[in-house]
């Protein structure tokens, strides 16, 4: 049994965060910078609450009869009783005899096509200690995006008006920055695992590293280019944060309503339609600040029974870099127009290049992970670059398609056929008969079509049955191809 080491992380960096947060609201107090001290508490303890309400309902502890630890969460002692808690159920591994195990059933990654089944037993010790990794990756993520994301952005945007980084602050936003990565990478962790639920996954140290660099140079641009945009045109900000969160906050919904799916009911038993209404309005809420950041690993679906999307859609992804690109490229370019003298000091076109070249290496990261150390590419589809090349072609399909230069305007519509235009076309008339009727004769171009059909075949069949959107583009392309 692996030792419970992620929600030690968790917890590490929760009460951190949260302790160097009431230092700084401490000194925003003397300071008598009321505003700095009431946005520095809210982004503490909104998310705070919202990982003591997550413990608990994932526990079920408002079904049970455990008035102290409720008392706890209340306190915002929730993570740390849990982790003491998590930390007793390992030690205590082997010292009792488990009265009864459960058996599961695993299936390994497929090696040369075939993949076996293996059971293994799981005591009561492992179920629970299962239950508590679950709880803190999906807290890990709520305190990342609705807590340390907003905190750093805030303290950052705080050291350009005052042009100078105290030691609480800088504190505060490296604790929040390693907050943020850490939330995003157990957001690709968890999505791995519940996409491929029936398979064993196996998470290698190099899949950890191209992870969290890619988050990281990722999320710090973000944040960067926010805090630049801010500081020039304040007024300006607030629009297209606003549109950025209502897009992804409603974009699942859209969905839902257009499947013309039946309301979720099976969330939770004891939840009545308003709380599973409240549920899932929190789920897109979290699902839009990991989306203001950073790629969501996690893809929300209302009318599946997990609310998970399963399928790996390279289209959607390509997209959302693409435009989140450009935006990046648009806010610096205002800052850059609408700079003032106190950026007269940094080379601002520098800047700009480094902050551009910094999130194409983090797309270059990820690249690098889906590429070579997913613990599931045997399982796709497609693969990254063949998915990524497919919806290229499929935007420059669409692009020069629109274009006036591209419509059939020929001369022959216009201008009477020549002698030599007839014979041309009855030589053509001639050679399309003749391939008619070869192609319905076999040849070793056609052996080798239905080869690799057959080959492609154990691979498709081996992922999820359907293929999702990526599936259907990159089917339809390479036909069309």
């Amino acid at each position: 049994m692996r030792l419970p080491s992620s929600i030690f992380v968790s917890v590490s960096l929760f009460t951190a965060e949260t302790t160097a947060a009431l230092y700084l609201s401490s000194t925003y107090r003397s300071a008598g910078d009321q505003i700095w001290q009431g946005l520095t508490l809210l982004f503490t303890l909104v998310p705070s609450v919202l990982v003591q309400l997550t413990l608990t309902f994932i526990h079920r502890d408002l079904s049970r009869d455990r008035p102290l630890v409720l008392l706890l969460h209340i306190l915002q002692l929730g993570p740390i009783v849990r982790c003491l808690e998590a930390f007793c159920i390992y030690g205590s591994v082997g010292r009792v005899e488990e009265p009864y195990v459960s058996i599961t059933r695993k299936k390994q990654m497929p090696r040369g096509g075939q993949s076996e089944e293996v059971e293994r037993q799981v005591g009561q010790a492992e179920g629970k200690l299962f239950t508590h990794r679950a709880a803190f990756a999906r807290t890990s993520v709520i305190q990342a995006f609705l807590g340390s994301a907003p905190q750093l952005t805030l303290q950052l945007y705080i050291c350009v008006l005052q042009r100078g980084v105290s030691i609480g602050r800088g504190t505060l936003m490296v604790i929040s920055l390693l907050s943020i990565v850490y939330g995003a990478l157990r957001c690709n962790i968890l999505a791995i695992k519940i996409k491929y639920d029936d398979y064993e996954v196996d998470v290698r140290p190099m899949a950890y590293l191209c992870i969290f660099l890619w988050r990281s140079f990722e999320i710090a641009t973000r944040v960067v280019v926010l805090v630049l945009f801010s500081s020039v045109l304040q007024l300006w900000v607030l629009p297209v944060v606003l549109l950025n969160f209502l897009v992804f906050f409603l974009y699942p919904w859209i969905l839902f309503w257009q499947s013309h799916s039946p309301f979720p009911e099976n969330i939770e038993k004891t939840l009545t339609r308003v709380g599973t209404t409240i549920v899932l309005c929190l789920l897109t809420f979290l699902y839009a600040g990991i989306n203001m950041f950073c790629w969501s690993a996690v893809q929300v679906k209302l009318n599946d029974p997990d609310l998970i999307n399963k399928s790996q859609n390279w289209y959607r992804m390509a997209v959302y870099y693409m435009l989140r690109f450009v935006e990046n490229a648009s806010l610096l370019l205002l800052w850059y127009i609408y700079k003032t003298d106190f950026y007269k000091f940094i080379c601002a076109p520098l800047l700009v290049l480094q902050l551009l070249v910094a999130y194409a290496i983090g797309i270059f990261f990820m690249l690098v992970f889906y590429q070579f150390c997913h613990p599931c590419r045997r399982l796709f589809s497609s693969s990254m670059t063949q998915g990524l090349g497919n919806c290229s072609s499929l935007l420059c399909l669409m692009c020069t398609s629109g274009s006036p230069q591209n419509r059939p305007m020929g001369k022959s519509v216009l201008e009477p056929a020549s002698p030599t235009t007839d014979k041309e076309a009855a030589n053509d008339r001639a050679h399309d008969t003749a391939s008619d009727s070869m192609d319905d004769m076999p040849n070793e171009t056609t052996y080798d079509m239905l080869n690799d059909t057959i080959c492609d075949t154990p691979n498709e069949m081996g992922n999820n049955i359907g293929g999702g959107i990526n599936g259907d583009i990159s089917h339809s392309v390479s036909c069309s191809a």
